[in-house]
């Protein structure tokens, strides 16, 4: 009874603690309450680093699970009897202390969840090593021939030592009972009673059996930790013992065996993982190409590098100036392999191949950089080679050897000229190379007679470098005392600080040598006089010209695998592959590149204040032109003097197209068409002989004759323009190419073919036209032909003064005398002249015994004459006569018009050769006139057009331009503007460095 009235007193106090728990607000000072409810309870208290942050509500439910705030409460009144007022805090702490179970329980469930969560995550975590089982030495897997397991296993403490170190779960499960009996015995109220009290025995048990619980496992540990320590050293001891038990011989032949296995292991994966970083680069760079960081990219270093090189190859130098900046050297001997070293080095078959011939005529050099394709383009071209197909590999190796060709000279065998090529794919090393021919021992049929000094002065040049790298290639398969490059190479490198010997087909040297030993003398370098800075041995190949990179490649590692060279020590692991070697000869020249180009850089400083204080001094007043900005200038000074030409006034064609024409015609003519035509007895056999020989003159010559004039007039004016001086402006260092561009041009120029025939058209008319319409007409012609006579007889009398000798008065006044033949026929013409004066109307041919007669009567005052000289002196003197006789006429036809508008009717002057000379003068005008118009709307554009290609060819000639535009003047231009690029480049390409660095 006394239980259950207990009971009912718990219930109802703990109804009325729900009833007016969210009244309740007091607390109970935390250090008279339990252990383990200050620790569990209150977590605000101010000892702890934790804190709960508290949830404010204006209504709070609290249950069993909930911190309850520990004051004092005031109970309601039970109405089952009589109950004392007391306080039930250790009942409500003990119902808290009830949760522990579960606590312990919810732990135990949700941290071995946990646990194996984390568990399966770190598996996963964990790499596959079952692919890198090699890595560790056999000797690990066969432990067991050397070491006696069972002694160590005896060393090591029994099950029964080990149980120790776990702890003891039937104390942990009695501590647990107790507890759990502890709080279930007796009534709610009763154990609450019990657990609370400060100072029960309990509490006291509980806390002392605990603790030392604690202490004997940490005793347990601290003796298995030793227990372990001193079974480890058993185990090392025992394990050093039987290793000293193998011999010292077989253990360096395991050890050796085993470092080699690892190397080429370890190299394998070195390769696949330079594959995969390959690719996620090609990747990375494939992006930046296609703009997905929106960003424009930097030129990289190496091709910054590759600019500075090209500009100083076309650089001149001067003042001392001198290229040393460092580039990789690659001499041998012919057919050594230096370029099949270079293939596998640019991953690509690049180079012309031949067998047992001269294919490197040239230097090539080649630019290696990184980037997303493997392509290879030229230095002057856009065109790009993809080197991953063959179509482009056949179509690249051909353009090299047409470059090659077209640099070889007439007469020679190989040329210095340098041909840039750069080659960009994923994983290149960067690094400019340079393939020279290969020395030569003799010259054999086919080649120029100084084919091996020329070489010789090729491979000194670049290799007398202070800075160039000298990849040295022997072949391996011949003879080491055959070789020639050796002696030249430790001629240029007598220490041996800049030069990496390369030994290729080692596996034809492996089959055919006798002894092993020799090819470790030849990479040792004790078979030559030459040092080295490294020594790398290589294969390239079967000698098969079709086989792939990838194919080498694969051959070479798995011939240095199985090769006898790197298992016997005679070579290390970083001394064979062409990967090896590519990697050393990178950070090499990377190396003398950062040595050498500050100290350049300064050098091209000094030599940039050196030219310019010397253009200060001699050309204070004119701008610092080069050669290219100088014919950019003459080239515009050119087209305006082309366009001035569509700025001559019509007139001005007219009259200087009339004036040549005549001058080209008025022989004809005269000689061919008036002389015949006046001889004739009447006016109609005169205007039948004049018609028919002007048809025949226009079909046949005078349109050909009207065009070669109008081109001539028209390189005239074009040709006056261009070298007429411009006062002060005009420089005459453009005079030379001003002359080349007007000769080329003219050259090139082609009068329209339609020309001719409209032109013969319109002269047919011109000439057929009779009719003179008035006065001013008719007094024109007779004007044109008095000049033209008066033309003709100045010459006929000039002509017959050379052939007669000086009159009576030149020779009294100027001293003058005759030649005995010019006596002759100033004698013949006196006996002419007579005969003239008889008959004034006498032919124009002399009959045969009028020649007899004149020669007899020479004869009779003794004087001996032809009858050749006699028809000579009669042509000039007979020509005077009629040409005096037709200006006399003319002066009567001027009057004639009245005459002539009647047709000569009842009249005795016939003025028939005016109207010739009219028509002569009309169609020279018509045919001037359109002359003109071909000229001024045809002919002046095509020029100019002509002048336009001419210029822009001559642009793109460099020679040409050096020939054209020389002196003083330009060269120090020229020097300047290279010595400035290339300090800017230089510069450009220091700060780069140092940003990477």
């Amino acid at each position: 009874m006394w239980r259950l009235r207990r009971a009912a007193v718990a219930c109802e106090v703990c109804q009325s603690l729900v009833k007016h728990s969210s009244g309740i607000k007091g607390s109970l000072p935390l250090q008279k309450l339990h252990l383990v409810s200050r620790s569990i309870y209150h977590s605000h208290h101010p000892t702890l680093k934790l804190q709960r942050p508290q949830f404010r509500t204006s209504f709070q439910q609290f249950s069993s699970l909930t911190n309850l705030p520990l004051r004092k409460l005031k109970l309601s009144p039970i109405k089952y009897g009589y109950q004392p007022r007391r306080n039930f805090w250790p009942a409500r702490l003990a119902a808290r202390l009830l949760k522990l179970r579960y606590l312990i329980l919810g732990s135990a469930v949700g941290g071995g969840y946990t646990a194996k969560k984390t568990f399966d995550q770190w598996k996963d975590m964990i790499p596959d090593l079952s692919d890198y089982k090699w890595i560790v030495p056999d000797i690990v897997w066969e432990i067991d021939e050397y070491i006696d397991l069972e002694k160590i296993r005896k060393a090591l403490p029994n099950s029964e030592d080990l149980a120790k170190l776990t702890p003891d779960f039937d104390k942990i499960v009695e501590s647990l009972s107790l507890l759990k009996d502890f709080f279930t015995t007796g009534s709610p109220g009763e154990t609450a009673f019990r657990a609370t009290e400060p100072g029960s025995e309990s509490d006291k048990r509980y806390r002392k059996g605990l603790l030392g619980e604690l202490i004997l496992l940490q005793q347990q540990i601290q003796e298995h930790e030793e227990e372990a320590r001193r079974a480890a050293g058993q185990y090392s001891t025992s394990y050093t013992q039987q290793k000293r038990k193998v011999s010292d011989k077989e253990k360096i032949d395991q050890l050796q065996e085993e470092l080699l296995h690892t190397q080429l292991k370890y190299q394998r994966i070195l390769e696949r993982l330079e594959k995969e970083n390959k690719e996620l680069r090609k990747l990375v760079l494939q992006k930046d190409d296609k703009g997905i960081h929106h960003r424009k990219l930097k030129k990289s270093l190496i091709d910054m590098y590759s600019e500075v090189l090209d500009v100083l190859s076309d650089y001149d130098a001067s003042y001392n100036t001198q290229d040393h900046l460092p580039r990789v050297v690659v001499v041998g001997d012919q057919s050594a392999g230096k370029t099949s070293v270079l293939e596998m080095i640019a991953q690509a078959r690049i180079f012309p191949r031949g067998s047992g011939e001269m294919m490197t005529r040239s230097p090539v050099k080649v630019t290696l950089s990184e980037g997303p394709h493997h392509v290879a383009l030229f230095k002057d071209s856009s065109r790009e080679f993809d080197l991953t197909k063959e179509e482009d590999l056949a179509a690249l190796r051909h353009e090299i050897e047409l470059r090659m060709r077209k640099n070889v000279k007439e007469g020679c065998t190989v040329s210095p000229e340098t041909i840039s090529l750069n080659v960009k794919g994923p994983g290149l090393q960067r690094m400019v190379l340079v393939d020279l021919p290969g020395v030569i021992n003799t010259v054999t049929s086919g080649m120029a007679p100084d084919t091996k000094e020329t070489i010789f002065s090729i491979s000194k040049a670049y290799m007398q470098n202070p800075n160039a790298i000298i990849l040295c290639i022997q072949d391996g398969s011949v003879d080491a005392e055959r070789s020639i490059v050796t002696d030249l190479v430790s001629q240029m490198d007598p220490h041996g600080r800049r030069t990496i010997f390369v030994l290729t087909k080692v596996d034809l040297a492996e089959k055919n040598v006798a002894s092993p030993s020799r090819i470790q003398q030849i990479i040792e370098g004790k078979l030559f006089p030459m040092k080295a800075l490294g020594y790398f041995a290589v294969v390239t190949g079967k000698g098969n010209s079709s086989e792939s990179i990838e194919a080498i490649r694969d051959y070479e590692e798995e011939f240095f695998q199985n090769s006898k060279l790197l298992k016997t020590s005679m070579l290390k692991a970083h001394q064979v592959t062409t990967r090896n070697l590519s990697l050393a000869v990178s950070d090499c020249f990377w190396k003398m590149v950062r040595e050498s180009v500050e100290q350049q850089a300064d050098s091209f400083k000094a030599t940039r204040f050196n030219l310019e204080t010397e253009w200060k001094n001699n050309y204070p007043r004119l701008r610092e032109l080069d050669r290219n900005e100088l014919f950019e200038k003459a080239k515009n000074e050119i087209l305006d003097e082309v366009i001035s030409l569509s700025q001559v006034t019509p007139k001005h064609w007219e009259e200087i197209l009339q004036q040549s024409l005549w001058e080209r015609v008025s022989t004809h003519v005269i000689e061919n068409i008036y002389l015949p035509a006046a001889q004739t007895m009447n006016s109609g056999t005169f205007n039948t002989t004049v018609d028919i020989k002007l048809k025949q003159w226009t079909d046949k010559q005078l349109p050909n004759k009207a065009v070669e004039v109008a081109w001539e007039t028209l390189q005239e004016e074009f040709s006056r323009f261009m070298t007429e001086p411009k006062g002060k402006e005009h420089d005459d260092i453009f005079d030379k190419l001003k002359e080349a561009v007007k000769e080329e041009s003219i050259k090139r120029h082609k009068w329209n073919d339609f020309a001719e025939d409209s032109l013969r058209v319109i002269q047919h008319n011109a000439l057929e036209d009779r009719s003179i319409s008035d006065k001013q007409q008719w007094d024109a012609a007779i004007y044109f032909m008095e000049e033209a006579l008066q033309a003709r007889l100045k010459d006929t009398e000039n002509a017959l003064e050379n052939m007669v000798g000086p009159d009576w008065k030149k020779r009294w006044l100027y001293w003058k005398t005759r030649t005995q033949e010019q006596c002759v026929h100033n004698e013949t013409k006196n006996e002419l002249e007579k005969m003239l004066k008889c008959n004034e109307e006498h032919p124009a041919y002399l009959a045969s015994d009028e020649i007899t007669t004149v020669r007899k009567n020479l004869e009779s005052r003794g004087v001996e004459v032809d009858p050749s000289l006699i028809k000579d002196t009669w042509h000039q003197v007979y020509r005077r006569h009629f040409l005096k006789t037709a200006l006399n006429h003319c002066n009567l036809c001027r009057r004639g018009f009245y005459y002539y508008q009647r047709h000569f009717v009842d009249s005795e002057l016939e003025c028939n050769d005016v109207v010739l000379f009219w028509r002569i003068q009309r169609m020279l005008a018509i045919t001037a006139n359109t002359l003109r118009q071909q000229l001024t709307n045809t002919e002046v554009r095509r020029l100019e057009k002509n002048v336009k290609e001419v210029l822009e060819d001559f642009a793109e000639d460099s020679e040409k331009k050096v020939k054209l535009l020389t002196g003083k003047r330009v060269q120090l231009a020229e020097d300047l503007k290279k010595v400035r690029e290339i300090q800017e480049k230089l510069d450009a390409f220091i700060e780069a460095l140092h940003q990477e660095k």
